[in-house]
């Protein structure tokens, strides 16, 4: 955990260069061009990249050293960054779309490999604290990052917020290269100890499929959590403007850093009821945790008074962070020769339910309210959370979720296939 947590400060930091360049980039776009269909035409490019990559990472991260993956996506978008800098100001909108290409690759990239070598970096049994780590690193990352991305854009110029930005790469490149980790099962290691064990292979098969339904249906409501969350991104700047219109960004500032605040205390709460009772929340926790999360988001937009919707935003970035760690360490407990192409699919479908979500949302609010857009696609996930809650219920057997758990949490500890 000692160089786990050095791994998590870097990926901090790559991720607050991140969130940067989310809110530099998109304006700069939108400079540049003077279109704002321009503007979109970059964000649709960039999520269209990323719901590609994920399929693409799934199979790089099986076959390729992780370690070296996740350095290179980094060093790729330090580089591509750089370059967009140096080259001539009539060459730079070309190099825009270019740009998307490759942060889309490569975030995806990065996001796909490092998921899937948590349980070899610090262990199966430490899987779910690491996760919680890491996502306290990127909601302070977050907060961070659009809390100054308007201050150094204003203050120090689009120049100064792209080195910067490809700065935090380049740290997190570096803090990885001098990270003694190993992210591969041993026995998929050339010489492992258990390398052509027999049976190895079957065992594997058996406990993905085994859990295959449920993982999908997991899947699958993040997919349509990603519709969800489109939604009240997309609402978020016309519902504060109708609360404020003389300052519509102070809703949007105080939103979102109380979700960040809530998701970073949901963290404790897990890292606390996993040190005490030594074991981790499971499906049942992830399902029961997105419908309080779309409950939550869908009240925040119904007109309440500014503190009691803060609080309700509280809420639902707790629950948000409860969901994404018990969803990551549920697909880690997929024997590592499979994990890599799992996440990657997980990518692909968490990014296409976002980006269809923001079109879906942005031509509803023509026509709707945001609280009944923010109803409608968050009401979805709820009906299937339930659906998937249905599942589990009926799937209740000796053979059922908790024994491929505990079958799964062994093979991953003695790095079996």
């Amino acid at each position: 955990m000692k160089h786990f947590r050095l791994l998590v400060l870097g990926n901090g930091v790559s991720a607050y260069g991140s969130y940067l360049n989310m809110v530099a980039l998109n304006v700069f776009v939108y400079d540049v061009t003077g279109s704002a269909l321009a503007a979109g035409l970059f964000m649709a490019v960039r999520l269209g990249t990323s719901v590609g990559a994920g399929f693409v990472s799934g199979r790089l991260v099986s076959a390729y050293d992780r370690k070296r993956l996740i350095i290179g996506a980094d060093l790729g978008q330090a580089l591509a960054l750089l370059v967009l800098l140096l080259a001539p100001e009539a060459g730079r909108i070309s190099l825009l779309y270019c740009l998307a290409v490759v942060t889309g690759c490569c975030s995806t990239l990065s996001q796909v490999a490092l998921r899937s070598s948590i349980p070899e970096i610090v262990g199966a049994e430490h899987r779910t604290r690491a996760n919680s780590l890491l996502v306290t690193g990127r909601s302070l990352a977050m907060i961070a990052g659009f809390a100054s991305a308007g201050v150094v854009v204003a203050q120090l110029g689009y120049t100064a917020a792209f080195v910067l930005d490809a700065g935090t790469f380049l740290v997190s490149a570096s803090v990885l290269m001098v990270l003694p980790i190993r992210t591969r099962a041993r026995s998929e290691e050339p010489g492992g100890a258990e390398e052509g064990a027999p049976g190895a292979g079957h065992r594997s098969l058996r406990l993905l499929w085994a859990g295959a339904p449920v993982l999908m249906a997991m899947i699958a409501v993040r997919a349509v959590d990603g519709l969800g969350s489109s939604s009240h991104n997309v609402a978020l700047p016309v519902y504060s403007s109708l609360l404020d219109p003389d300052h519509p960004a102070t809703f949007i500032s105080q939103f979102w850093a109380t979700w960040a605040v809530g998701t970073i205390i949901a963290q404790q709460v897990l890292a606390r009821h996993n040190r005490r009772t030594g074991r981790t929340l499971g499906e049942r926790a992830f399902a029961v945790g997105a419908c309080v999360m779309s409950g939550a988001f869908i009240i925040v937009f119904s007109g309440l008074p500014t503190v009691p919707a803060l609080a309700t935003a509280l809420l639902a970035g707790a629950a948000d962070g409860v969901t994404e760690v018990v969803y990551v360490s549920r697909l880690q407990l997929v024997p590592d020769e499979q994990r890599g192409r799992l996440f990657g699919l997980s990518a692909s479908a968490e990014n296409a339910g976002f980006g269809l979500g923001m079109l879906i949302s942005g031509s509803l609010l023509e026509s709707f309210s945001p609280f009944q857009v923010v109803a409608s696609l968050h009401g979805l996930a709820i009906v299937l959370c339930l659906a998937l809650l249905t599942l589990l219920v009926l799937r209740r057997s000796p053979a059922g979720p908790g024994r491929l758990r505990e079958t799964g949490d062994a093979a991953v500890r003695e790095g079996r296939g």
